[in-house]
């Protein structure tokens, strides 16, 4: 078990920005060799003690919600935990603890709102983007609106059918096929240029 600080001192510190959401198997090695067992810890309940101060949920929200992503790549265990890094950040944000925590970190109380299967969590996300992310907005809220397309469309990321055993439909076979979230992403980015 780790304490918070040396999430985030690993996260924020050793890890390059670019690091963030690159897929690579020695550093999903190295994070299943560092975390594993914290991360298992907060599926158990335990880190309550996290929850009471900001840059506590800051590491807890990267624990069960970016950690398990890179830990389990591909598999259904990468959303496991995602439900506690969605409520541990919506109650960091409704204390505004979120905006004691600079840019580029801040981020990260908003991404589990982003990968929630819900839309009113995606527009929250969007919307808290657009507030509270003046320096880091554009790359972060291209993101956000792509993954909200993809709830609107689908009510759901179909993407992760196959980790989660979910049966996809003909329009998500198909929308997969052509590129899935890149394709999203792309027309939204090619839409933003032409305005």
């Amino acid at each position: 078990m780790v304490a918070p600080e040396e999430v985030l001192k690993f996260w924020l510190d050793e890890l390059q920005p670019g690091d963030w959401y690159k897929q690579d198997e020695g550093l999903d090695q190295m994070i299943r060799d560092r975390f594993l067992d914290t991360w298992q810890g907060a599926t158990e309940g335990k880190f309550s003690l996290w929850l009471t101060y900001p840059s506590g949920v800051l590491a807890y929200c990267i624990l069960t919600d970016q950690l398990p992503r890179n830990m389990f790549r591909d598999t259904g265990k990468a959303f496991a935990s995602d439900r506690l890094g969605v409520s541990a950040a919506k109650s960091a944000i409704s204390k505004g603890w979120d905006m004691k925590i600079d840019e580029p970190a801040r981020q990260f109380f908003y991404l589990p709102l982003m990968h929630s299967e819900n839309a009113c969590d995606q527009d929250r996300c969007v919307r808290l983007v657009c507030e509270r992310m003046p320096m880091g907005r554009e790359s972060t809220l291209m993101h956000a609106r792509a993954h909200r397309e993809v709830i609107r469309q689908f009510g759901r990321f179909p993407y992760r059918n196959a980790a989660l055993g979910r049966t996809s439909t003909a329009q998500e076979q198909a929308y997969l096929a052509a590129g899935g979230y890149a394709s999203t992403l792309r027309g939204l980015q090619q839409a933003s240029e032409a305005a």
